[in-house]
């Protein structure tokens, strides 16, 4: 299953959710993510906490546009963002949309400590919603059904 995360600046949540689904279960999905406004770098503490929490080397993780994606047919397409949400671009063909809205961790103002923490959360929030999406019966979804599933991971 090919599956775009999305967020705004694609430097944190989309990157997370990238890395954390593709270590889950590399046999079963494809992971990408991208941005519609991308900030052109990853935040260093989205490499920290998935090499620290959970054992993810990103170092080779990119911002980069969703424009950079459009010839790939997904299968998901999960926006982790209202921002992206809202100016997530329609996908042809069988690809459904899932809306998993979060707190940009970037965005978290304070000392060291209250942003890395603001990352931990979000990385595990994130690890848990993936978790969620890997164990559904994939295989007997169809859009419709898929695109509802993965949208309730959310809530």
């Amino acid at each position: 299953m090919k599956v775009l995360f999305l967020c705004t600046g694609n430097s944190a949540r989309s990157i997370l959710a990238e890395h954390l689904l593709r270590r889950l279960d590399p046999q079963r999905f494809e992971t990408w993510s991208a941005g519609s406004q991308p900030r052109g770098e990853v935040h260093p503490l989205t490499l920290e906490v998935l090499a620290e929490e959970y054992r993810v080397d990103a170092s080779t993780a990119r911002s980069k546009s969703w424009r950079e994606l459009t010839d790939i047919e997904f299968d998901l397409v999960v926006t982790v963002c209202d921002d992206a949400r809202e100016s997530c671009p329609l996908w042809p063909g069988r690809t459904a949309v899932a809306h998993w809205g979060m707190r940009d961790p970037a965005a978290v103002e304070g000392d060291e400590g209250q942003r890395r923490a603001a990352f931990t959360a979000a990385a595990r929030a994130l690890a848990g919603r993936v978790a969620r999406l890997a164990a559904l019966p994939l295989e007997e979804l169809d859009r419709r059904d898929l695109e509802e599933k993965a949208a309730g991971i959310a809530e």
